[in-house]
């Protein structure tokens, strides 16, 4: 990725910032299944201190935090500045004070070595300008024996959350080729893919397991086109190349096509997505 691509991605990230802290509380929601495998498959104990790296709008950060408990420590970190400030305000309104924050990007942490006993990211790997550099400055921080832990999406055909939208917008926009290895939500969709990866920067022990989840919450097929619609920059900027009644159309069709998954209007997709994890030697 070129200096200029990653600035293009960090802009869209800031412009995206204020959508995620708005719908903060059913992303965490959404995502909990995900984050308590996280730390399971992480051992992340009381007392130990945690690296999460892209932690955006503060989770997993967060609920790390609860896990480690006042003995322990996490650092929050990310690229884009305006997802470091949310997740302050959000680690304020619940009131856990046992975690800092810092704006970094993956490929240079400003840490020691051998600072951290595990090292996390959820659905960050994927956009990794550099993913070989960035795994190997985790496993750095990482204490011998500390494990690091990633989670990324499954294959697009497997999260509706994610592809009934994303198909029902090709027919208004046409969609780029997509770089298989290019910064996306399945550049490491393809099993084994990240692993290899991983194995590469260094780490020993390393393992792959599918998460099968449901991604749920108390909300409405209205309150998930709302949702979907701001939270994605690339929807935004499709949905701002149609006019008014195009748009209009799509949220008509959107709705109808995800009717299914909102079982007593309230929502709940299958969801896959793939955990890989190694240990520092």
């Amino acid at each position: 990725m070129s200096h200029l691509q990653f600035n293009d991605t960090l802009r869209e990230w800031s412009e995206s910032a204020p959508y995620w802290e708005k719908h903060g509380a059913t992303i965490r929601t959404i995502f909990a299944p995900v984050t308590r495998s996280l730390i399971e498959v992480a051992d992340i104990r009381k007392g130990q201190s945690v690296l999460d790296v892209a932690g955006g709008p503060g989770e997993p950060s967060l609920t790390i935090a609860e896990t480690v408990g006042p003995g322990g420590s996490v650092v929050c970190t990310d690229a884009v500045a305006d997802m470091v400030q949310a997740a302050e305000r959000a680690a304020h309104r619940r009131g856990i004070a046992n975690v800092s924050f810092l704006q970094c990007i993956a490929d240079s942490l400003p840490f020691d070595n051998d600072s951290f006993d595990a090292v996390v990211s959820r659905l960050g790997a994927m956009f990794f300008p550099e993913p070989l550099i960035a795994l190997r400055e985790m496993l750095r921080v990482t204490k011998p024996g500390g494990a690091l832990a990633l989670v990324v999406w499954h294959k697009s055909e497997l999260n509706p959350f994610l592809h009934i939208v994303s198909d029902i917008m090709s027919n208004y926009v046409e969609a780029s080729p997509a770089d298989p290895d290019a910064p996306g939500a399945f550049r490491f969709a393809e099993p084994g893919k990240l692993a290899g990866i991983l194995t590469d920067a260094g780490a020993i022990d390393v393992s792959e397991r599918t998460l099968k989840f449901h991604i749920s919450a108390p909300i409405s097929v209205e309150e998930f086109w709302v949702m979907r619609s701001e939270i994605s920059e690339t929807l935004r900027e499709k949905l701002a190349k149609l006019n008014r009644q195009q748009v209009v159309r799509v949220a008509s069709e959107v709705q109808g096509a995800v009717r299914e998954f909102f079982p007593s209007n309230q929502m709940s997709f299958p969801a896959q997505m793939i955990i890989v994890r190694g240990s520092k030697p």
